[in-house]
């Protein structure tokens, strides 16, 4: 019988164990985490996608410029925008997320470079006597001190810190077009309200006029109750008109009040402030003309959508970090540095400590943790293809509303104009009348209130008129330039062109 080598019993052992171990690993690698099966379709849509052929036909317009406002002929309306664009709380909101996301980018910048630190400690410690020190140090106090430089740079093989740089990128140039938007709103706010008690003043001379010609009304009234023509009942009808008219003057001009708040508000400086406007004087604009490339520059003459453009191209981004987390990561790290019991060798060369080396990570099993968080970035992904589609539809049909409602206010100003020249003839014709006595006041007081109604409503169709033009200067952009703002998004992707571009890493 052939002697067996003690070592033979050791070596299968260890073969045994190195069979289980190399089979643990491969299991282990086999069941990586992966991101198959989870994908998306989705796409943002482009303007052929939209009919907008008959709403938005070519009339070889203009784009509106930065300086919409000063068409309006009123130097003062120019100087409030610019006194709000200088003051108001909502802008100096909108300023500051725009310093957080740039923040946020410097910070994913940060990632893509080596960080290097130093620490020293020096700190006093008894060791206990029941472990592992042997007599002599276990129950003494020693003096530690340690000085360690270190370095370590994450090599990025699969492109995830690029990727949350870019995403970061995206997200702050969504900010800055979402602090245009703010500025446009806030301009246009301005505009609108600024015509509004505009609108409010024309309305209020008509009340004057009707008044002046009521007060007349009651002393011609009083003339014909002294002559016996007329009653006591249309003296009292006089007077109660003429303090009709007067109570619509004093609502008008709570309402005049109401709107220099308001303003006052717009212009960051509190309602005071609006006490101090003066009168408008706005000029009526002639009808606008579409330009003829809409829909296709809409894309980057609207904030709001070149924001929420941005805001796709980030979520796109986020895609791409969410995949990278799925491979390994590769960490170079190294220290220097010295560690002694005791501070008189503390940098002899004796004392040094270095260690340098790779460090490899690789997710195994997460329980789905990456692949929920991935499924969460399509969905975010997709929310945000949703969003900037629906505002690209909003804008189509935003301004195609403005442009009939303008066209709408042109023809009811020429049908009004014929109905108020009608009215002032039928009105002075019944004062005629009810002077010579062939007429009674009721006569006067029926033609009184058509022409009252037909000049308000020249007034109310001027002042709409005017609102929807300045509308219209909002919904085309009011004079903001992608290009010129250095915000233009580069070639669009869908996330299945991102899916194909990260697996061929």
């Amino acid at each position: 019988m052939k002697a067996v080598s003690p070592f033979l019993p050791r070596l299968r052992a260890r073969s045994a164990i190195s069979a289980v171990c190399l089979a643990a690993l491969t299991l282990g690698f086999a069941g990586c985490a992966n991101f198959a099966g989870i994908h998306s379709d989705k796409q943002i849509s482009t303007p052929d996608q939209y009919a907008t052929q008959r709403s938005l036909p070519a009339e070889g317009g203009q784009w509106p410029g930065t300086d919409w406002a000063q068409r309006f002929g009123d130097p003062q309306l120019v100087s409030l925008i610019d006194e709000a664009l200088a003051g108001n709380p909502d802008l100096a909101m909108a300023a500051a997320r725009l310093k957080a996301a740039q923040a946020q980018t410097e910070g994913a910048a940060a990632a893509l470079l080596p960080s290097a630190g130093f620490s020293g400690d020096i700190y006093r410690e008894k060791f206990t006597e029941n472990t592992i020190y042997p007599p002599g140090y276990g129950g003494t106090w020693f003096t530690q001190g340690d000085l360690t430089a270190s370095l370590a740079w994450e090599l990025d093989l699969w492109g995830k810190n690029r990727a949350a740089r870019a995403q970061a990128t995206s997200a702050e140039r969504a900010e800055a077009a979402d602090d245009q938007e703010v500025r446009l709103a806030l301009a246009t706010a301005v505009a609108r309200s600024y015509n509004q008690l505009a609108q409010q003043y024309a309305l209020r001379d008509v009340f004057e006029r009707v008044s002046k010609q009521r007060r007349t009304l009651g002393n011609l009234t009083a003339d014909r109750v002294r002559a016996g023509l007329d009653t006591q009942v249309e003296q009292k009808q006089a007077e109660s008109n003429s303090a009709d008219i007067q109570t619509q003057i004093e609502q008008l001009d709570g309402q005049i009040l109401l709107t220099r708040h308001q303003l006052g508000v717009l212009l960051g400086k509190g309602p005071d402030r609006g006490l101090e406007i003066t009168r408008p004087k706005l000029a009526q604009l002639a009808t606008p003309a579409l330009p003829d490339n809409l829909p296709l520059a809409l894309l980057g003459r609207r904030p709001d959508i070149v924001s929420a453009r941005w805001g796709v191209e980030s979520q796109l981004k986020g895609v791409d970090v969410a995949k990278a987390r799925f491979y390994p990561d590769v960490n170079l790290n190294a220290a220097f540095g010295f560690s002694t019991f005791g501070l008189g060798k503390l940098i002899d060369p004796s004392s040094q400590n270095i260690q340098y080396g790779p460090v490899i990570s690789l997710p195994i099993f997460d329980g789905g943790r990456l692949r929920a968080n991935l499924k969460g970035q399509y969905a975010a992904y997709e929310s945000a293809v949703a969003n900037y589609d629906s505002t690209l539809n909003k804008a189509l049909g935003d301004i195609a509303d403005r442009m009939s409602s303008i066209r709408s206010a042109d023809k009811q100003m020429v049908s009004q104009r014929v109905a108020q020249n009608a009215a002032q003839r039928a009105y002075d014709l019944a004062v005629d009348r009810y002077h010579a006595g062939l007429a009674p006041q009721l006569t006067v007081l029926t033609a009184e209130s058509s022409l009252l109604a037909q000049e308000q409503a020249r007034v109310n169709i001027e002042g709409a008129r005017r609102d929807q033009q300045i509308g219209l200067i909002k919904a085309l952009g009011g004079g903001f330039d992608a290009q010129a703002a250095g915000l233009v998004v580069g070639q669009e992707r869908s996330a299945k062109a991102e899916d194909n571009a990260v697996q061929t890493h």
